[in-house]
């Protein structure tokens, strides 16, 4: 199947994603502040640059676009075009995921993955997954991944 754009057009539309700063991560942030929680952001320091880093919990949350990493779940589906292409990226991606979870375990740290698809449509309840999120950073569980 053809793309219904152009190449030029495909090209800026894919060079606006963002990769920091996204509505879903947005929406976690300001919800976790809301209660009470303070955290550093994008933080080089540690494996992955996680997109929520809380010292005070030892944990590291990461908030994943479903296509960008692969999802198994309704809003990701293999591209029709560049095949090859979107194959590496996505597979490379979700290899470097691995590491970096791998990395941040080894030095103790715990991990919290939200998934687009847990927040994003008209029937998402995103109280449900920050309760989620708050029973999880003020336990002791090592890992919390929230599916759609």
């Amino acid at each position: 199947m053809t793309d219904v754009v152009d190449s030029q057009t495909r090209s800026r539309m894919m060079a606006g994603i963002q990769g920091k700063n996204t509505k879903p991560e947005l929406l976690i942030r300001s919800n976790l502040h809301k209660n009470g929680f303070r955290y550093r952001i994008h933080s080089k320091k540690l494996p992955g640059k996680p997109d929520l880093v809380l010292h005070k919990y030892r944990a590291v949350v990461f908030v994943n676009g479903c296509f960008w990493h692969g999802h198994n779940c309704s809003l990701f589906k293999w591209p029709k075009t560049r095949e090859d292409f979107w194959r590496n990226k996505i597979t490379r991606n979700i290899e470097n995921d691995q590491m970096n979870i791998d990395k941040l375990k080894s030095l103790n740290w715990r991990i919290c993955i939200i998934w687009e698809c847990s927040i994003k449509g008209a029937n998402k309840d995103i109280s449900k997954v920050i309760k989620k999120i708050v029973r999880w950073l003020n336990g002791k569980s090592m890992y919390l991944e929230v599916r759609g």
